[in-house]
């Protein structure tokens, strides 16, 4: 159980160290125009992340929003569910880390022109690199969400049988009370 707790820490490090990563890369291209790496990293391997940027220019425009204002307080909140060894940030953190990786996912389809023929619809996907940057991130950020809602079904069932145990106690204590004390007036106890 002790190592499944812990694997919840996985989608918002993972989320964590590749937007951290994509604004370095950003920052970086800032210094170095011209080197060919630095464009490779934020254009190919990134480029998610500028997407999504653009999307949430509209509404924050604030330089190095997704990293300040999502990822960071997303991996904080891990981080104190962590070491609180407390289930409820960890729950927050992962439902929020799958949001936010949907949204990398929604905003890369957002930037593709749309073109239908006979009722199909285009689907973007990066190839390459960025497919598999995308590919972690979601996939780490759903296998924590899994793993939190396996820990509250557990947590439940535990809870559940604790109950039911409980009721057994009581409903056998009442009947033993019940049958004692009918004996005690002639009646036969059982």
């Amino acid at each position: 159980m002790n190592r499944l707790f812990k694997l919840q820490f996985l989608g918002p490090l993972a989320l964590f160290a590749a937007t951290l990563s994509a604004e370095l890369a950003a920052r970086a291209l800032q210094y170095a125009p011209s080197s060919e790496l630095l464009w490779f990293f934020n254009l190919k391997m990134f480029g998610i992340f500028q997407r999504s940027d653009a999307a949430l220019s509209y509404l924050v425009p604030i330089d190095g929003f997704q990293f300040f204002g999502i990822a960071l307080p997303i991996f904080a909140l891990a981080c104190v569910g962590l070491a609180a060894r407390s289930r409820l940030p960890f729950t927050v953190a992962t439902h929020l880390s799958v949001a936010y990786a949907g949204f990398l996912v929604l905003s890369w389809q957002a930037g593709v022109p749309s073109l239908q023929e006979a009722s199909l619809a285009t689907i973007a996907v990066p190839s390459g690199v960025g497919l598999y940057v995308m590919a972690i991130i979601l996939g780490t950020c759903l296998l924590s969400f899994a793993i939190t809602h396996l820990l509250y079904f557990l947590a439940v069932g535990k809870e559940v049988r604790a109950l039911v145990s409980w009721l057994r106690r009581v409903s056998s204590r009442r009947t033993s009370h019940f049958f004692g004390f009918r004996g005690r007036f002639g009646f036969p106890s059982a």
